[in-house]
């Protein structure tokens, strides 16, 4: 174990009743719930760029966060880096952890350089992995941090920026598939524009759309069995980005006709800033049959940017698992923690409480799903308000024409009288549960 993580033991499951900040009050991965063990209904992966790229600064301020692999420039510190990192996988147990090529190597002079300097982190990983249980649930590029993408990646003015992001892409999904990741990400940060004065829209969203099928076609090229992820935000960097929330990545799917090869990846406070809730993006998703994976945070509600805040919210957390597990649950898909300390938390120790906190707030959320879901409140409340839909009438009618309804209304045959939505006693509902 490296000095970083030193003195800190591996964290076990000891109750509700303890008091022990480094211990498991809720998620116990054993635990059969809805006849699966929890760990593999949450699927929980730690995010390598904030846990161990992240250096704590903010639009105001710069680095708080002192660590041994800063700064990040050179590939000795950056085994430093994984090996803190591995260190932590075996402290915390979850099975899956996730990746940006900027996260785990540094950036070299030019594209070879970088692409050599990724290569070994890869095959280190690999030596690492071998011996333990942890696996890579997705990898991803980071195409929006350097100065290159400022105007976009796929969606880039310059035909050169498209080719720079189709290299950067092929190489990672060659190492995910190495490490037998189990899904790849696009997350398109500067997918979208500043000023529409300078802005070629349709050019823009038809080359996005190639660039994901070449992708699609690159998988299919190598043999990868895991799913292609594409994760919606609506701003921040961009003014506005293509990939707004699950809507409109689904309508863009469809129009590139992609929406039988490429999933969701959905971010809590992606929702928010979109000015959804989490549970609308999933709903949304699982209605189309788009789900693929989730990234579990939360934003500072009185905030309007994207605080990746660890979450700490059960009735939140509960019904986006509710739609989760009414959907069936993850295929290959999980629950990455896409969260930040505080900056002000400077500690190893702080790492490693704020993802133990996390999972038990889901471990909570999810058991409180299920026993929704098993009760059946919910679905019988839903069933007896679109019960009218379910009669002969109702079915004839989606079958008819207006003229005929036309003339159905007319005749007095239809007469309808409001009913109540039993909203407040459908949230009291939840509330016993939670």
């Amino acid at each position: 174990m490296t000095s970083f993580f030193k003195d800190i033991a591996p964290i076990k499951f000891e109750g509700p009743d303890s008091t022990n900040p480094m211990a498991f009050h809720h998620y116990d991965p054993d635990e059969i719930v809805m006849g699966k063990r929890m760990e593999d209904h949450l699927r929980f992966a730690v995010a390598y760029w904030h846990s161990f790229a992240w250096e704590g600064g903010d639009p105001f301020g710069g680095q708080t966060f002192e660590r041994p692999w800063h700064p990040q420039d050179d590939m000795g510190r950056a085994r430093v880096k994984a090996d803190a990192a591995f260190d932590m996988f075996d402290i915390l147990g979850q099975p899956y952890f996730c990746w940006h090529d900027a996260d785990i190597r540094p950036e070299g002079p030019d594209f070879a350089t970088s692409l050599r300097n990724f290569e070994e982190i890869i095959a280190y990983f690999q030596e690492k992995m071998a011996t333990r249980k942890i696996r890579l649930l997705w990898g991803t590029a980071n195409m929006f941090s350097h100065r290159r993408w400022m105007s976009g990646a796929s969606t880039n003015p310059d035909p050169d920026v498209f080719a720079y992001s189709a290299a950067t892409v092929k190489t990672c999904m060659d190492a995910t598939h190495k490490l037998g990741g189990e899904n790849y990400v696009l997350w398109g940060g500067r997918e979208g524009y500043e000023t529409l004065l300078n802005t070629d829209l349709g050019r823009e969203l038809d080359h996005m759309g190639r660039f994901l099928n070449m992708v699609v076609e690159y998988k299919h090229k190598i043999g990868f069995k895991g799913a292609i992820l594409v994760e919606p935000k609506p701003q921040e960097p961009s003014k506005h980005q293509y990939d707004y929330d699950a809507a409109t990545c689904i309508g863009f799917l469809r129009k590139y006709g992609l929406e039988d090869e490429v999933k969701l990846n959905l971010e809590q406070g992606h929702a928010i800033l979109a000015g959804h809730s989490f549970e609308h993006e999933i709903a949304t998703a699982t209605a189309e049959g788009m789900l693929g994976s989730i990234d579990m945070n939360r934003n500072d509600y009185q905030s309007g940017w994207d605080t990746d805040q660890f979450p700490n919210n059960v009735p939140e957390v509960a019904l986006a698992y509710y739609h989760i597990l009414k959907s069936g649950g993850f295929a290959t898909g999980g629950t990455n923690f896409d969260a930040k300390l505080r900056r002000q938390s400077l500690d190893a120790e702080d790492l490693i409480a704020a993802h133990v906190g996390g999972m038990d707030i889901c471990a909570r959320g999810l058991k409180a799903a299920a026993a929704m879901l098993e009760d059946g409140g919910l679905e019988t409340a839903l069933s007896d308000r679109y019960a009218g839909w379910d009669t002969a009438d109702a079915k004839t009618m989606l079958d008819s024409d207006l003229d005929t309804i036309f003339a159905s209304v007319l005749s007095g045959n239809v007469a309808p009288e409001p009913r109540s939505g039993r909203q407040e006693m459908l949230e009291n509902y939840v509330n016993r549960f939670v």
